[in-house]
């Protein structure tokens, strides 16, 4: 079938989605789990003849993978700065910065480098130990079939003694990448202040009273030398990506014109005094920094000081998000699977997370269907636009699920707002094109549903302002607010309304930037007729 056939005949397929999607409900087939967006059907010409070209050349790999890469793709939210940096890129800094490698382990350490100990510059010229690393700190050639979920972990300890060092580098090469995929914006995850965090913790010490232990880490202003630390290191951060990124130069780096913020992670398999500790921090830098936006529980979730702690972590959540109202809260959640952990431990995870510590978003996920009334909880999350961070790829590395057994259909079929997201690409050796291509191909996307996909990983950043979209658009679909109707990217300026709008929410202005893209992305294909 040549380009304008196949083109044609996506064209003739799309109309009967159409039809069908303006069907009442009872009228549709029982079995059908459409998502409760009706935005994902193509509603302008523009949308059709880019929708037609994708179903034309879905066997047509080279060109699949070049459509995807141009694809505007929002903003990744589940992003681990030390995991997300390519693995080659960890192995250079820490060439640069003398450290040795322990041959046993292949864990970064300081120098000297003695017996059992090889200078990591040996990497440079020495292939066969540089793979041996790049197989190490990444997934790169790990055995199919076999359950990852053990050397994925434990990458980060091997490298952590280059990540540390360099958050600005790190930042400034990541930009690049996210910039490079045509995304817009970047939430990263970091520990602020992390040791002097556990030193706080373990001089206050522990207190099953939240109230008496808020007041021990606030007493005589400790909790604000903290926050002040914290702040020190963004400050240091930011200079070096600036300096690294050539940031307000004559030629600067893509990744200067990506906005990125950050958000604090908190150690979940910590003692109880060290995990309160920092998540108190976290929250408190979100309402003072506009550069924090949030506070994230990372570590395996599946480890037995994570699964003893879990309701109790929650509690602490719930305390504290009273305290610090304005502080965003995504939680790694549901990130099990039965055989991992004893099905008592499936039961309740994703629950807690949204009804007791009041979680925005939720990463992972993945265990929905195994958790107590899990059709209710749903509901839930749908009525309260709770999203889902899926990062594809790490799922079927670290759980071994994919496909069928993920449960992205089934959020999907209850309005569950959905987020594609890479979590450690560095690590998983991926993009986020690879994820959108994932599930285009997996699940029979559009790109309506594509588009959608994109539109929600802005919608539900953690960025300030109103939205660019009315009311609830998960549920019923994107449409723009009045302020701006008429005047889209490719139809028009914006008028003095929907100029203020843009001026006045950093939300809605980074909205703006995808819809121009996606303008300039549609007119690629009217050529191909």
């Amino acid at each position: 079938m040549d380009r304008r056939r196949a083109l044609r005949a996506g064209l003739a397929t799309l109309s009967m989605l159409s039809l069908v999607s303006a069907l009442p409900a009872a009228a549709q087939p029982a079995n059908s789990r459409t998502p409760a967006s009706t935005s994902a059907r193509p509603r302008t010409a523009a949308e059709a003849r880019t929708a037609a070209y994708l179903e034309s050349i879905r066997q047509e790999p080279a060109r699949l993978r070049d459509f995807f890469r141009r694809l505007p793709k929002g903003g990744d939210l589940h992003n681990h700065l030390s995991g997300a940096v390519p693995t080659e890129y960890l192995i250079a800094l820490a060439a640069e910065d003398g450290l040795c490698i322990d041959e046993k382990t292949m864990t970064a350490v300081v120098p000297p480098c003695g017996p059992g100990k090889r200078p990591a510059a040996d990497a440079r010229t020495d292939r066969a130990f540089h793979d041996a690393l790049v197989r190490a700190w990444s997934m790169q050639d790990f055995p199919p079939g076999q359950s990852g979920h053990d050397h994925f972990f434990d990458a980060f300890g091997k490298f952590g003694e280059v990540t540390w060092r360099h958050r600005g580098k790190l930042l400034s090469r990541v930009a690049d990448d996210i910039v490079a995929q045509n995304q817009f914006y970047l939430e990263t995850l970091v520990t602020p202040a992390s040791e002097e965090a556990k030193h706080l913790a373990d001089q206050v010490g522990w207190d099953d009273d939240f109230g008496r232990m808020h007041r021990a880490l606030v007493a005589d202003g400790k909790l604000d030398r903290l926050v002040a630390t914290a702040r020190k290191e963004a400050d240091d951060a930011d200079a070096e990506f600036r300096a690294t990124s050539h940031c307000g130069t004559s030629r600067p780096a893509p990744g200067c014109r990506l906005t990125v913020r950050w958000n604090a992670q908190v150690s979940r398999g910590s003692s109880p005094e060290r995990v309160f500790t920092q998540m108190e921090l976290g929250m408190r830098l979100a309402e003072r920094d506009p550069r924090f936006t949030a506070v994230n529980l990372v570590a395996p979730e599946d480890w037995d000081s994570s699964l003893r702690n879990y309701t109790l972590q929650m509690r602490m959540l719930d305390f504290l998000h009273r305290r610090y109202p304005r502080a965003h809260l995504t939680l790694h959640a549901g990130e099990l699977w039965p055989g991992l952990v004893k099905p008592e431990d499936l039961r309740f995870h994703i629950n807690q997370a949204v009804t007791i510590a009041h979680a925005e978003r939720i990463g992972h996920g993945v265990d929905l269907v195994h958790e107590d009334d899990w059709q209710e909880l749903a509901r839930t999350m749908a009525a309260r636009q709770v999203a889902v961070e899926v990062p594809f790829t790490s799922n079927a590395q670290i759980l071994g699920v994919k496909g069928a057994e993920h449960p992205f259909t089934t959020y999907r079929a209850y309005g569950v707002p959905i987020v594609l997201a890479t979590d450690d690409p560095g690590i998983s050796r991926i993009d986020i094109s690879h994820e959108y291509r994932y599930a285009a191909t997996t699940y029979h996307l559009g790109y309506g549903d594509l588009k959608d996909l994109a539109r929600a990983s802005l919608q539900y950043a953690f960025l300030p302002g109103r939205s660019l979209w009315r009311g609830n658009p998960t549920r019923d679909g994107y449409h723009v607010v009045d302020a701006c109707r008429g005047r889209f990217p490719g139809n028009g300026s914006p008028g003095a309304a929907c100029r203020q709008l843009l001026a006045s929410s950093p939300k809605a202005a980074v909205q703006w930037r995808q819809e121009a893209g996606f303008a300039s992305f549609e007119r690629r294909f009217t050529t191909h007729r």
